[in-house]
């Protein structure tokens, strides 16, 4: 009974760790989009067709 529980608790911190790893790439994927979109805002006038 107690090998159950023990996975259980194994898998439940690997879930929380992968959930960790992943906000961690989102929020910074986000803030480099942020970055980009401001830095092609900033050079907009200098494009021409």
């Amino acid at each position: 009974m107690e090998k159950a529980y023990t996975a259980m608790k194994n898998s439940g911190v690997g879930n929380i760790v992968v959930g960790i790893i992943i906000l961690t790439v989102g929020i910074t994927a986000g803030v480099l989009s942020i970055i980009s979109g401001s830095i092609l805002l900033k050079h907009k006038k200098e494009i021409t067709f």
